[in-house]
This record gives structure tokens, sequence and C-alpha cells, in this order.
């Protein structure tokens, strides 16, 4: 017996969520190809979760649709969408032992005991808990409670599997950690996934996609290379990973910066005033002339450096008065030329590293 399901998408359209005059969800559409693993990442507030809730059948929208491989599921209760659910606390029933927590699902479906037997074995081996289904679950360590949980969710093969947080109760290293194995268990069975989180680096690591959301809308949808590179607002920008927002000005089809016109490699958005991001990490520090030659250069005051083992960062203030961030790594070459607070220096950046935004 494989525990590998049927990869199905999913369609999400037009979904509106109020809750009395307040308003969740907005006219939310979102399309999730089958075996994708998807996470929905945004603030606390920005509808994540409900939006997971209309998913599993367990909140219903005003208004839209949802359909998975096609079927309409907007109108069906949660016990019939043969979805999979890993909730933040778990949710496991602590009177149970591992095992039966496991065959939860089966029990409800009125599986046969061999058959239980069989895919709950399949179950615990599949997250790494063999021969621990006679133990009490108040037996457990936190990622062993999380484990357990997901082998609920997957034993009865869903369609679909959702979790809401599921790491967020976990230390650093075990969060850490579990994130992997998830991917890659994700990776094994092919399981269509959709993930919430507010943690941005969690959603990096694990994701196929990220669907930023705020205030009820997507603000962007993409890979997560794509969203950190190249994101298309503000919101966006700051909610993942960390930028410096530098105000720049769009004229004639060029982007000034005060009295400096800057050389970018996507075209110059309409005229007006923008952001230029910029990400701490692809500021430099210019030391040399051919350096200087092929980077858009910006003076600055070093305001303080501090050094934290394998890299350092450098607060600096432009000619503005604007405070912007270096991260670099603690190369000899760098390390050896860093300035001191108080002293001037030109930051460099590079035409493929500007990205402008709507000032907003």
């Amino acid at each position: 017996m494989s525990l590998a399901p049927s990869a199905l998408p999913i369609g999400i359209h037009g979904i509106e969520k109020r809750f009395g005059a307040v308003s969740i969800l907005s006219d939310l559409s979102l399309d999730v190809a089958a075996g994708e693993f998807l996470t929905l990442l945004g603030p606390s507030g920005s509808g994540k979760t409900t939006l997971l809730m209309i998913l599993a059948g367990f909140v219903r929208a005003n208004a839209g649709s949802v359909k998975v491989g096609g079927e309409e599921i907007i109108t069906m209760p949660p016990h019939k969408r043969n979805i999979g659910m890993v909730f933040q606390n778990y949710a496991l029933f602590p009177h149970m032992n591992v095992f039966h927590n496991v065959a939860f699902p089966l029990k409800q479906r009125r599986v046969s005991a061999a058959d239980t037997r069989e895919r709950v074995a399949k179950a615990l081996d599949l997250v790494r808990l063999q021969g621990l289904g006679e133990r009490r679950v108040d037996q457990l360590s936190g990622g062993q409670r999380q484990r357990v949980a997901l082998a609920r969710a997957i034993v009865f093969e869903p369609r679909i599997v959702l979790m809401d947080e599921p790491l967020s109760a976990l230390d650093k290293g075990l969060r850490e950690h579990m994130q992997i194995e998830l991917r890659t268990l994700h990776r094994r069975l092919g399981m269509t996934t959709v993930y919430v989180t507010h943690d941005q680096r969690e959603a990096i690591t694990m994701s196929d996609r990220i669907a930023v959301m705020n205030a009820g809308r997507i603000e962007q949808i993409d890979q997560p290379e794509a969203l950190y590179a190249r994101p298309k607002t503000k919101f966006v920008a700051g909610f993942i990973g960390e930028s410096n927002f530098i105000p720049v000005e769009c004229r004639n089809g060029s982007v000034w910066y005060e009295d400096r016109k800057l050389r970018m490699n996507d075209p110059a958005p309409s005229a007006g005033r923008h952001l230029m991001v910029v990400r701490p990490e692809t500021l430099r520090l210019v030391t040399d002339a051919e350096q200087a030659g092929a980077l858009n250069m910006l003076p600055a005051i070093v305001g303080d450096v501090i050094y934290q083992g394998d890299s350092f960062i450098c607060y600096a203030t432009l000619q503005d008065g604007r405070q912007v961030t270096l991260r670099d790594y603690c190369r000899s070459d760098v390390l050896a030329k860093l300035p001191a607070p108080g002293e001037p220096i030109t930051l460099g950046i590079d035409a493929q590293d500007i990205v402008l935004v709507a000032d907003q």
C-alpha cells in the first residue's frame, strides 16, 4: 500500500468572507497546482488562516468558489472533502496512544482492523516514528507530537493536506529541522499542500510558491526566489527579508536619486516618485576605481559597524539623511578596509539589483 495520494489541483475564485461589517477576505482568487507546496504568508490578521479554514470547510465563505480537481466543494461538509489537516496545536487526543491517534480518521471511515494496522504502520514509518505506536502522547517530545499529527493527516490518503502553522510551538533548532523533514516528506508523497505561516524564512525554505497576503488580499504570488529578488510592492519587499527603501524620481525614462542618474536593468516606470528597494547584502563598500565604474554610487557617512562572526553590518546615513544597512561576509580583504564610525564612504549598487516599487 502507498500513502501517496492522487494529487489534485485547487481552484479558489472570488472568495469573500465577512464577520459582521468587517471584511476578512475580499474577492480573493488563487490556483494551486496538483502536487504543489504553496504557502500562505502574512502577518496576523491578513486572512491566511481564514482562507485555510474555508478550504477545510470549517468556515463558510460569504461568496466565491472552491474547486478540487474541478469539483465544487464550497458547500460540502468537512468530513466529505477528504482533506488532511494539521493544526497549530496538533489537536491530538491525550487519552489515546500514538496508534489510536493516527488510526482515528480510519475508524471514522470504517476501515477494517487489518487495513488500519497496515496503514498506521506505513504512516508512522513515513514520519520516522516506527515502534512508538503504544507510546502515550504525553510521553512524546514536541517534534514527535508534530509527526503524529502529520501521520494522522496523511493516513487516510487525502487529496490535499492543509497545515496551519504546525511548527510555531517548537524551539528554533527543532523548527528548522522539521521544516526540512516536512519538505522532504512532501516530495516523497507528492501531495498537494497548502501551508500557513507568518514566518517568511520558513516560507522561503519550504515552498514551491508563496502567496503573500495583506489585509485580506494577495499582494503577490510567486516562487520564493522571485519574491525576494523582484518584489512588486513595498509591503512584499518589507515582509520578505530586509530592505532599504530609498526615494527616487523617474523622469524622461531615467531614474534619479537626488542629483545622480542611476543605471538599472529593468525599464524605468512611469514618471513620478518611487521607492528603490535595496537588500542589505546587495549594497557594497566601494573601495577602488574599478568597482566605481561598474556600480551606481551613493555617498554616505558611517554610523556604526557591528561584527557578527561570519558577517558584519554597517549602518550608514545617505546625503538626504536616510539611514541604510549594508551586510557583507567577513572576508579578509573586506575586513582590512572597514571604515570607522563617522568616516565618509561610498556605497555601490549594481544595476541588476535595483528594484522600484510604488511609494505608498
